[in-house]
């Protein structure tokens, strides 16, 4: 599971816990704040659990660091940090701060919750259907950002990008790596989804197959549809196996959340969360299905690539070309 659920000595309440930590993958200190808290909730919110009662910060000062810029960089990575918390409905009331080579920054979420209030990952069934809430890609997004002042990686892509996608696909990646995921977690609850997970390091495919893996049911899970930053599969594709973005196996940072919902509302979720009263940038994809199998996860031979519109670049559907969501009939 992406927490660990602890039922308590008193009445029928757990205690809900998860932590997480990375180095810095964007150039901006508030925004890499941001997404480490974001990243951190995710796991939360994967459950369906949309407060959080506590944060702690840990944070990593490099030594390498003169002190003009740990003057500078640490606090508006802690207040990037401390901003999303609020965002999120709960506060950073302690942690941890060391000296390291590097710079590493993360925290540890806590909530006190009745049963009713999270969703546990185990009750896909035949029949439904997968939703995604955010875009992949960004991985190569970022590592695409940092080729552009290293001519001979640049020069592998320069074919199939230009700098400008680039820098909107980086930017597209970075806003939703900051994004929290607890819209969807509350639409978790309304449409009746049946488990979750959050999409991070493993890739898409690697999280499914471990969701899939904790089913009651056996169950597979059948993924046709992949919503990716445009242009970022095309660059995938010129390095290689380094990504393996359309396979399955890219990592993501403080990625959207992959649900099991009954087929009957996965199309309204999807409407849903795009509502303006969640504002603006909220996103999901109905992209594969659950059908009887063997605890398993597949991407199929030739998924349908959905190019998601950094939101930068002009007019165009932001949830990316087709610009309407493929119907949970359309994948059966």
């Amino acid at each position: 599971m992406d927490s660990c659920v602890t039922p308590l000595r008193h009445g029928s309440l757990s205690l809900v816990q998860t932590t997480d930590f990375f180095y810095p993958l964007v150039e901006d200190p508030y925004m890499m704040g941001r997404i480490a808290c974001a990243n951190v909730l995710s796991d939360l919110y994967a459950m369906g659990i949309t407060e959080c009662d506590n944060m702690l910060m840990l944070l990593s000062v490099s030594q390498r660091m003169s002190d003009k810029e740990r003057e500078k960089v640490m606090p508006l990575m802690m207040r990037g940090f401390r901003d999303a918390a609020e965002e999120g409905g709960t506060s950073v009331t302690g942690g941890q701060t060391v000296l390291n080579p590097w710079i590493i920054i993360g925290g540890v979420a806590t909530v006190v919750c009745q049963p009713s209030e999270f969703i546990m990952p185990d009750s896909a069934v035949p029949g439904d259907v997968l939703v995604l809430t955010k875009p992949l890609g960004t991985q190569v997004a970022v590592n695409a950002h940092q080729w552009m002042d290293i001519p001979e990686k640049w020069n592998k892509i320069k074919l199939v990008v230009s700098k400008e996608d680039v820098k909107l696909a980086y930017q597209e990646a970075m806003y939703n790596m900051a994004m929290l995921n607890r819209t969807a977690a509350g639409l978790m609850h309304t449409f009746n989804a049946h488990a979750a997970t959050d999409i991070t390091g493993f890739g898409i495919l690697g999280h499914a197959q471990n969701l899939a893996q904790q089913q009651r049911c056996d169950v597979a899970f059948v993924i046709h549809n992949l919503p990716i930053i445009a242009k970022m599969a095309a660059i995938s594709k010129a390095c290689g196996s380094m990504f393996g973005l359309v396979q399955g196996s890219s990592a993501e940072t403080s990625g959207g959340l992959l649900v099991c919902l009954p087929r009957e509302q996965a199309a309204r979720f999807c409407a849903e969360i795009k509502s303006p009263k969640y504002g603006e940038g909220h996103q999901a994809w109905i992209i594969g299905i659950v059908e009887k199998g063997n605890r398993s996860a597949r991407i199929i031979d030739k998924p349908r690539i959905i190019e998601v519109t950094p939101r930068g670049a002009g007019a165009g559907g932001q949830e990316g070309t087709p610009t309407t969501t493929p119907s949970p009939e359309a994948l059966a």
